[in-house]
């Protein structure tokens, strides 16, 4: 009996868990998060390399163009470590098409001092003056990046952090120019697919984009092109 008694109180915690969680991604996909610009922003995605707005940001972009976001893209490097670059530029652009960022609104930058490197450090000077630049010639609300993790631990994306970093301590960022890092998670949490959702739920959080099931089907369309993201 007593076996019962506790198979019984289990079911029903894991049922009530499953409702709140239920309940609260239904909520959470139809609320603008809070503390975003509004309609109309100008929303910059800042990546390191050619497949990082597909593996580690097609959920923020897709939330923000449900938000009307006005966005675009500056990519530091054009993903050459395998020499596959001008490959990798290609499918960047056909990435953001499916993410709706017009091919007018991608940089793509190719030169020596931001090689697509893992044993590299890029400069955080000097890729805070390039960022700001683009930050204030295109007029940028909101800049989206790397934490200080970098996701993958990927030293060009902890370097994009950097810089970022270096602008706001030093109050370099225009004025209204707000920033969000991208969260990074132990390899526990990045392989349990929905089962992290309750642990995502209950932290603390700046922003949290839950995707429609259109928009979970636009994600899948993505193919992350191959090398060091």
């Amino acid at each position: 009996m007593e076996a019962v008694a506790f198979l019984c109180l289990a079911a029903a915690v894991l049922g009530w868990g499953f409702l709140w969680v239920w309940d609260s991604w239904e909520r959470m996909k139809g609320q603008k998060p809070a503390g975003l610009p509004g309609d109309g922003s100008r929303t910059l995605l800042v990546i390191a390399h050619p497949d990082d707005e597909a593996m580690f940001f097609a959920p923020t972009v897709l939330g923000l163009a449900r938000l009307r976001h006005r966005l675009s893209l500056l990519c530091f490097s054009a993903g050459n470590y395998y020499n596959q670059g001008e490959i990798r530029k290609k499918e960047l652009l056909q990435s953001c098409d499916v993410l709706g960022i017009p091919p007018s609104s991608i940089m793509i930058i190719d030169n020596r001092d931001f090689p697509d490197d893992p044993g590299v450090q890029w400069d955080t000077e000097h890729v805070a003056s390039t960022l700001l630049q683009h930050i204030e010639v295109n007029s940028i609300n909101l800049v989206v990046t790397f934490d200080a993790g970098g996701v993958s631990g990927h030293s060009n994306h902890v370097a994009l952090y950097a810089a970022v970093r270096t602008l706001h301590s030093e109050g370099k960022l225009p004025k209204g120019c707000s920033v969000l890092t991208l969260q990074s998670v132990n390899v526990l949490r990045k392989y349990i697919s929905l089962l992290d959702l309750p642990f995502t739920l209950l932290q603390t959080r700046d922003v949290l984009f839950m995707l429609t099931s259109k928009e979970v089907a636009q994600a899948k369309r993505l193919e992350a092109a191959p090398g060091q993201g």
